[in-house]
């Protein structure tokens, strides 16, 4: 019987799951990644109905709950890491790989408070240096724009946190009343021809602007010899138009989530 690894990151807007197999060898952050959803994060949803609508993906893919033989997952939502758990629990039988104290990582973790950092930021630089090695810039595009620095040893340096795109369009047209809600997609040119277009430009190359100014000044303090990793939802948006990003890995998270499920079991 096939066996699979479930691996979930739970983000404060989204939830992306992804079902590996489990016998892949993992070279790349698409080895062996069957399937990926990416659902709403909803507080109040209990774990029969994510295991309801976690059933019915599988279904798709032809995968019942009796052929998952792992399961690893990092959350920044307490509520819902525990109905995720509580799911595993009762579905699968087995408590999941949750990134936090306790599970071995592999990497250091030089913060100040290495409890503040989030699960998701060690998932992503614990895949970036398994895939390119150190020193490395991550840029996650999520809710919030994350900036995680890896060492050329491997360890989690730090970094910065900004506010996301979509948080900071919301943010705009919630407070400009005359401004309505666009799709983020590349304008015709940076000189905006109209109102969605000119809110496009100032989205899509502000913060591609705001990329290269953040990534070049951790260059400069990190000798200027680091790679650059963009992964998250806009990353693919941002990426052609920022000159400072190198790589874009889509499922970046999910693939240090196996990683980390991978070092701590026998497998």
């Amino acid at each position: 019987m096939p066996e699979h690894l479930l691996t979930i990151d739970v983000g404060n807007t989204q939830t992306v799951i992804g079902l590996y197999d489990h016998n892949a060898p993992g070279v790349s952050a698409e080895d062996g990644l069957i399937e990926h959803w990416r659902v709403s994060t909803d507080h109040d949803r209990t774990s029969d109905e994510f295991a309801a609508m976690l059933g019915g993906f599988l279904n798709f893919s032809g995968v019942r709950f009796s052929e998952i033989a792992g399961v690893a997952l990092c959350s920044g939502v307490p509520r819902v890491q525990a109905m995720l758990k509580s799911l595993a629990e009762r579905y699968l039988d087995y408590e999941p790989i949750v990134i936090g104290p306790g599970i071995k990582t592999g990497m250091p973790i030089k913060y100040d408070n290495p409890r503040e950092v989030g699960a998701d930021r060690i998932a992503n630089a614990i895949a970036t240096f398994e895939l390119f090695g150190g020193p490395a810039i991550i840029v996650d595009f999520g809710t919030g724009n994350n900036f995680d620095i890896v060492s050329e040893s491997g360890e989690f340096l730090g970094g910065a946190i900004a506010p996301g795109i979509e948080v900071s369009m919301d943010a705009l047209v919630g407070r400009a009343s005359a401004l309505s809600s666009i799709e983020l997609i590349e304008p015709r040119s940076v000189i905006g021809k109209s109102t969605v277009e000119s809110l496009q430009s100032g989205a899509v190359y502000g913060f591609a602007a705001s990329v290269d100014g953040m990534v070049a000044r951790f260059q400069d303090e990190l000798g200027g010899d680091a790679v650059v990793v963009a992964t998250g939802g806009l990353a693919p948006v941002i990426a052609p138009v920022a000159s400072s990003i190198e790589h874009v890995e889509p499922f970046l998270t999910l693939h240090g989530l196996r990683i980390v499920h991978s070092r701590n079991t026998d497998r």
